[in-house]
């Protein structure tokens, strides 16, 4: 396994692979590795003939006074996990080497129809920061597929949509989210937590699996069972910024006849904002 830092290097390696007709996958991520993030490189292991891990902290998608500056920064660690799972190549730049001319000036990629909803509402520019370096990770590793796990489920859409209206010719691999055994999933930020936030932290995939039963057994207030998550969520010392059903795939609001639903929510615990969803699948609809 090779770590490279620049987009030189790295294209004269897979432009050899290319030569060779193999094709080339690609696991972006912003390192602080965890079980999740293995599960992608393995999935990539089994799908490529050659696999590329990108680990880059992307500032473009940090709003101001969120944790860019105390993000972990651990590509040693994140290296020796990656190694026995056959990835060929880490690709480790730095700022400048993604932006050699600066953030301001920058040009952005933008996908307003799902961009600036539901976290994207909260966190305003954080998708058009998500939707731009994926855009010149595509372009640098020029891979032939890419995969991202429905934990970060708006963003695994905003970039199907960016990939679908740029033509841009890489498929999208999506992958289900790994979570620990009480059920909250995996995410670099559960690290923040102290441990008696992590107790309470289960309480968010419960609340929102137990909201997808009611749902499929049959009710269908969706206000109704927003309001009732979010009140769990703030009860069970969460601070919670959105619960929302959506449609799967667009993430617009559910229309009648709609069955395949989504349930998302973002809250904040102690230091961490944390994201999660549930698939649900209606039967019918008064």
């Amino acid at each position: 396994m090779r770590i490279v830092h620049t987009v030189r290097e790295l294209r004269e390696q897979v432009a050899a692979w290319r030569s060779a007709g193999e094709r080339v996958g690609l696991v972006p991520t912003m390192g602080n590795l965890h079980r999740g993030h293995l599960d992608l490189a393995e999935r990539m292991r089994a799908a490529a003939d050659r696999v590329v891990v990108s680990i880059f902290v992307n500032p473009l998608q940090f709003g101001e006074g969120e944790d860019f500056e105390h993000y972990p920064r651990t590509l040693a660690a994140d290296s020796a996990l990656l190694e026995p799972i056959g990835v060929d190549i880490v690709f480790a730049p730095n700022v400048s080497e993604v932006y050699p001319d600066g953030l301001n000036v920058q040009t952005r990629v933008d996908v307003p129809a799902l961009g600036g909803i539901l976290c994207g509402a909260s966190r305003p520019g954080h998708f058009a920061g998500v939707a731009t370096v994926v855009t010149k990770l595509f372009n640098m590793v020029q891979p032939d597929l890419a995969i991202f796990g429905k934990k970060d489920y708006q963003q695994l859409q905003v970039i199907k949509r960016m990939v679908r209206d740029l033509n841009l010719p890489v498929e999208i691999m999506a992958a289900e989210t790994v979570r620990e055994a009480d059920g909250l999933a995996m995410s670099s930020r559960n690290g923040y937590l102290s441990p008696v936030e992590r107790q309470k932290a289960a309480l968010l995939a419960k609340a929102l699996n137990e909201a997808a039963t009611r749902l499929e057994a049959g009710e269908h207030d969706f206000r109704a069972i927003e309001a009732w998550v979010s009140q769990c969520l703030d009860q069970g010392g969460f601070k919670t910024d959105y619960v929302s059903l959506r449609r799967q795939g667009d993430l617009a609001e559910p229309q009648p006849g709609d069955k395949e639903l989504i349930l998302l929510a973002a809250a904040r615990l102690g230091p961490a904002r944390l994201i999660d969803n549930k698939e649900v699948r209606l039967i019918s609809q008064s």
